[in-house]
């Protein structure tokens, strides 16, 4: 059975569907959040930093669990450490992704939502006011969001069960090149508005008077948050891995496109956001109510630029997410699969109907449903919270020591020389960052998440 397995058709399919898995939503506006809030370019060194030293090892950690156990991500902890309680931690990484699908394909599908406005011109003409009075009706609506939600759930569906090479590989070949030339023309579009240079100079100057312990957190989580690293979707792409890929090389391919995407995102943000006067700090508004003004704003005497540059930037922010979703929706699919011998077709179909569900009452929770709480937060943001604040940092960090410290150091030599046929001059360090640093960092990361963040 396991040599009929699925796998990816070539080497550039495995990088773009890696990447694609990364790269999300929280590339294009809680990177350039985050920027703002910690000084600009001092935080993006930082980044830099914990992207390189802690993010690549850790995901070099999941690529090679997934590779050598060819499972997905719950049966691989239970093929590597048989008989352990190990398995819990794919089976948590498998409910992270369901729940992170769940309340983040609503986000997705506001993003059509806002391709449609676009396209209309629904944006021309309308006052700060206006935006938000849009936003909030539009989110809080009891079942337009939820039309969104359904077409982005099927559309992520029908390339899941197309398979790994005629599904998710041959979607990323066409959206991740789609996504870096949108993004391009976005960026010039932006950097040539009038009092662009404040942006871009506030992106490239670095202000280390807001360095502090609280920046190197944020730039930790951002990093975790921004790689995907702890919910099983690295994992479960990397059982598609042939044995000759370099587990390495492509790890640290994944890190510059995610890298570089995110920061490009601010090139389009800041340099568009300082040149009518406001400062992108707004966080998840940032996308369906700052921007869309922004954009009317900066392109008041070209309302034809602002229409195009509206219309590009939300099927951007489309494609981004469903790149996202396609991989949190293989993490569960191959699990039900594989662990309950459903066809795949019909195991990708629990997932989207189960999500589906959840997704309506994620919605839901929004408007109608916002005085139903549990612990002072509605369902949308108690999935958010439980995944992002508990689930991602112990499920990265359970990995590391997995790795670092359980699994044979036999199997982790050559998983990551491909049995002695590659000479990796950082494998003391990759192992030694995985035994002691990452488990630490994010123990820390995760400590501060939980107890002293609002």
């Amino acid at each position: 059975m396991k040599n009929n397995r699925a796998s990816f058709g070539s080497k550039l399919g495995i990088i773009l569907a890696s990447a694609g898995s990364a790269v999300g939503l929280g590339n294009i506006w809680r990177f350039p959040y985050e920027t703002g809030n910690y000084g600009g370019a001092a935080f993006i060194f930082i980044y830099l930093g914990c992207i390189f030293v802690l993010g690549l090892p850790i995901m070099i950690g999941e690529f090679l669990i997934g590779r050598r156990s060819r499972a997905n991500t719950a049966g691989a902890f239970q093929i590597l450490a048989p008989g352990s309680q190990w398995k819990w931690v794919g089976r948590m990484g498998v409910l992270a992704g369901f729940m992170i699908l769940s309340f983040y394909s609503v986000v997705a599908g506001w993003t059509l939502e806002y391709v449609f406005e676009a396209l209309g011109n629904g944006f021309a003409g309308k006052s700060p006011d206006e935006f938000i009075q849009s936003f909030d009706t539009f989110s809080s609506n009891p079942w337009k969001p939820i039309i969104w939600l359904v077409l982005f759930l099927l559309c992520t569906h029908f390339i899941i069960v197309r398979g790994v090479e005629k599904g998710i590989e041959k979607s990323s070949k066409i959206m991740m090149p789609m996504l870096f030339i949108l993004i391009i023309v976005l960026v010039i579009c932006s950097v040539t508005l009038p009092g662009a240079s404040a942006g871009i100079e506030f992106l490239l100057k670095p202000d280390f008077s807001k360095v502090n312990g609280n920046v190197f957190l944020g730039a930790m989580g951002q990093a975790f948050f921004s790689l995907s690293l702890g919910m099983g979707c690295l994992c479960t792409y990397a059982s598609y891995f042939g044995k000759d890929v370099n587990l390495t090389r492509t790890a640290f391919s994944v890190g510059i496109i995610d890298t570089f995407i995110a920061i490009l995102a601010g090139f389009i943000i800041f340099p568009a956001a300082f040149s009518v006067g406001i400062k992108p700090d707004a966080g998840p508004s940032l996308l369906f109510i700052t921007l869309p003004n922004v954009f009317q704003q900066a392109f008041s005497g070209a309302p034809w630029l602002a229409y195009i540059f509206s219309i590009m930037f939300y099927v951007l922010l489309t494609v981004a997410a469903l790149t996202s979703t396609i991989s949190m929706h293989e993490v569960v699919t191959a699990y039900l699969h594989e662990e309950f011998k459903l066809s795949r077709r019909r195991a990708a179909w629990m997932v989207t109907l189960g999500c589906i569900l959840l997704g309506i009452l994620c919605s839901l929770s929004l408007g109608v449903g916002k005085n139903y709480t549990l612990f002072g937060l509605n369902l949308f943001d108690l999935f958010d919270y439980v995944t992002a604040k508990i689930m991602l940092p112990l499920g990265g960090m359970l990995t590391s020591i997995f790795v670092g410290w359980y699994l044979d150091k036999k199997i982790v030599w050559s998983e990551i020389t491909n049995d002695g046929s590659l000479k990796i001059n950082t494998y003391k360090l990759i192992t030694f960052i995985l035994k002691y640093i990452a488990p630490i960092a994010i123990g820390i990361v995760f400590i501060n998440e939980l107890l002293f963040t609002k």
